[in-house]
């Protein structure tokens, strides 16, 4: 699959998961070391935000956005995923006063899974959603376009809404 950056057409390795089957297994660490398996989720709602960098305006958005609007949704577990080091996730969150499960792919086990790989900016994920049911099933998911641009926020929301 192809997304682009700021125009330039870009691949993503690996296969990317079908709206109505299994999501992929993944078992990442947080920001305090603690392992989050999608086994351990099962029996709620799951809302996946990937960015490629937390460092970056379009990203910091998104994560602020969905720490918003999706954090407070009884049900529903908020994941923000990306390749950055659990050190920029901790710095992140305490510049910016916000306490969230952020959970760092550095060895590119979600991005494979996922399909979200970009070889051309150092196997970084593309921006992406993903909302997973209490089965364990992919209700929804947005890869995003152009990387650059933000995820379709309410149209993620709703979805996350309609499984509760």
């Amino acid at each position: 699959m192809q997304v682009t950056l700021k125009g330039e057409p870009v691949e993503l390795v690996g296969v990317q998961p079908i709206v109505g089957e299994q999501a992929p297994g993944f078992s990442l660490f947080n920001t305090q070391d603690a392992k989050v398996t999608l086994d351990d989720l099962r029996g709620s709602v799951v809302l996946i935000s990937v960015f490629p960098d937390i460092n970056t305006r379009v990203c910091d958005a998104q994560t602020r956005q969905f720490n918003k609007s999706a954090a407070n949704l009884d049900g529903v577990i908020l994941l923000s995923v990306s390749k950055n080091t659990k050190e920029e996730l901790l710095d992140w969150c305490a510049a910016n006063g916000i306490d969230m499960q952020m959970l760092h792919d550095d060895q590119g086990e979600f991005a494979l899974a996922y399909g979200l790989a970009i070889p051309k900016m150092d196997n970084k994920l593309a921006r992406s959603v993903f909302i997973i049911d209490q089965h364990g099933v992919l209700a929804y998911k947005e890869i995003v376009p152009e990387i650059s641009t933000a995820p379709d926020f309410d149209a993620a929301l709703a979805a996350a809404k309609k499984l509760l």
